[in-house]
């Protein structure tokens, strides 16, 4: 699982003038999705945004899992990003220790204490990179950091 905003892009969101946003997806990081899918490994995203472009990218990868508005903290009467991976979990017959889970910012700090495989992108806040266990992945996000991790899972599959 993972987050999108400094994960799955590089942070940035760029704005039309009408308002639209628009993000920016390394392709390399949409292969290690799928990748990881046919290895029968589930993919999800949470994200705090409710973005029909992650949607759209989340439909691109044919992933099952997609919870966006989650973990947000403008808004918290939402579902926290660990309730939503334990809904995932629940669905699969699996605990957050089996889970891994890459994000990057104060909101996926629950879930990243939670999981067994907790990773973040080197462009991570210093308190994500600063939690026991995390693995800091070398490549940034949005620059194929997914790929990075989705490689060594499928190697170890």
């Amino acid at each position: 699982m993972t987050d999108v905003d400094g994960c799955l892009t590089d942070g940035g969101m760029y704005y039309t003038a009408e308002g639209e946003v628009m993000k920016r997806f390394c392709v390399y990081d949409g292969m290690g999705m799928v990748c990881l899918q046919q290895a029968g490994i589930p993919c999800g995203i949470l994200t705090s945004e409710n973005s029909a472009v992650v949607k759209a990218r989340a439909e691109k990868l044919k992933l099952k899992y997609l919870y966006l508005g989650v973990g947000s903290r403008v808004n918290p009467d939402c579902l926290t990003k660990k309730q939503a991976a334990q809904e995932i979990c629940d669905q699969l017959g699996i605990t957050l220790a089996e889970v891994c889970f890459v994000g990057d910012d104060i909101n996926d700090e629950e879930l990243l204490r939670a999981v067994g495989y907790p990773c973040c992108p080197p462009n991570a806040r210093p308190q994500i990179k600063a939690i026991p266990g995390i693995r800091v992945l070398q490549t940034p996000g949005g620059q194929g950091a997914i790929r990075e991790i989705a490689d060594e899972l499928v190697k170890g599959n």
